[in-house]
């Protein structure tokens, strides 16, 4: 399968440095990029072909990856619609609704996709869900199985229900690693706190949530068995939980990730307009 990338920022980049370290023919690769400089960095780093616009060449391929911001994507879209000639084009663009991508395409030959990645995707341990439109049982087999090759590049992948499922989605995996960095960031400033060294105390906070993220993925125990474990009655992890839930903690957790998944409605509907 060859493939465009439109745009070449962090995560197009992270995907290209995937695929070719799976084995994927270099030629088999391009990228559309409107900065002279990002695309000799692009030449230079892969050795792949860059083209500053989209014109047939550039387009031609079996998947077209839109990795252009958000805010771009109407533009992009509509000078695209009068290239697609039946490929899959998959979205990895945060917010923009497949309804709303189709209408700037102006086109229905396509197979359009979604999908939300994770930043964690940088260093490929990402996770990426997918909803297409057509919906996915409308995709032949093989079709599907080109577009997970894509995003298992830089990851796991997953395929959800319904496009409205991609709102919870963001709001999980898309927003979560900013919360996992946050309970990093006040772990540590405890055990700073406590007089421990910083080098220390950077340590300490990051190699516990790897371990524990670790444990509890390779565990078949729900993770609410592997804390009680941790748990012993009248111990320190006891007295600390239960001052958790005296603030509140998982409650607050949870009311901000629906938070996040009503702004990540509201943004669709700011970025469908027009």
């Amino acid at each position: 399968m060859n493939i465009t990338f439109i745009g070449g920022g962090n995560m197009a980049t992270a995907i290209i440095g995937g695929l070719l370290q799976r084995g994927w023919d270099r030629n088999q690769l391009r990228v559309v990029e409107i900065m002279a400089a990002a695309r000799e960095k692009l030449e230079q780093t892969f050795r792949i072909n860059t083209f500053s616009g989209m014109d047939d060449e550039a387009l031609n391929a079996d998947c077209l990856v839109l990795a252009v911001k958000p805010q771009d994507m109407r533009q992009v879209a509509v000078q695209l619609g009068s290239h697609l000639r039946g490929q899959i084009v998959l979205s990895i663009a945060a917010g923009i609704r497949l309804a709303d991508l189709a209408r700037w395409l102006g086109t229905q030959d396509c197979i359009l996709v979604r999908a939300m990645p994770n930043t964690p995707a940088l260093i490929g341990a990402g996770i990426t869900s997918f909803y297409s439109f057509p919906p996915q049982h409308m995709l032949a087999p093989q079709q599907r199985k080109q577009i997970e090759s894509v995003m298992e590049a830089v990851g796991t992948v997953l395929w959800v229900r319904s496009e409205e499922d991609l709102d919870a989605v963001t709001a999980v995996s898309g927003s979560g690693p900013a919360y996992v960095f946050y309970f990093i960031e006040a772990l540590e400033q405890a055990a700073l706190e406590l007089k421990l060294p910083p080098e220390i105390a950077k340590k300490l906070a990051l190699e516990t949530f790897l371990g524990s993220a670790k444990l509890a993925l390779e565990s078949n125990d729900p993770v609410a068995t592997l804390r009680e474990r941790v748990t012993s009655k009248g111990g320190t992890t006891e007295r600390a939980l239960k001052s958790m839930e005296t603030d509140g903690i998982k409650n607050a957790i949870i009311r901000a990730v629906k938070t996040a998944a009503d702004r990540s409605r509201e943004l669709g509907d700011e970025l469908g307009r027009g």
